[in-house]
């Protein structure tokens, strides 16, 4: 299994829009890709920006390929995404998961 992780954030009177947002876009994007095992959202407030943490889960490369393209290091970004003033991390990094219990 591969862990495929990226940051972003947003002014905080940003928040709860673009939490429906990426939820629309990026985890219902990666859960509807072959090969996805499930995906995480992490969010925190630090001052006046709120920061969203995604993890998806992958079988393999090849479904993080399906789904983010040949350049797959590189973060997916979506139309509208500007409007939410978005600062997202340009890059993702892929994790290898050795060993994994269930929650």
């Amino acid at each position: 299994m591969i862990v495929r992780t990226w940051h972003g954030c947003v002014p905080r009177q940003h928040a709860e829009g673009f939490a429906g947002h990426l939820q629309k876009t990026g985890v219902d994007h990666a859960e509807h890709t072959p090969g996805n095992r499930g995906t995480f959202v992490r969010r925190e407030t630090q001052g006046d920006w709120e920061h969203f943490f995604l993890a998806t889960y992958w079988e393999d490369l090849d479904a993080i390929k399906a789904f983010a393209g040949e350049h797959y290091q590189v973060a997916v970004t979506y139309q509208d995404d500007e409007q939410f003033e978005l600062l997202s991390d340009p890059y993702v990094f892929q994790h290898r998961v050795e060993a994994i219990t269930a929650l």
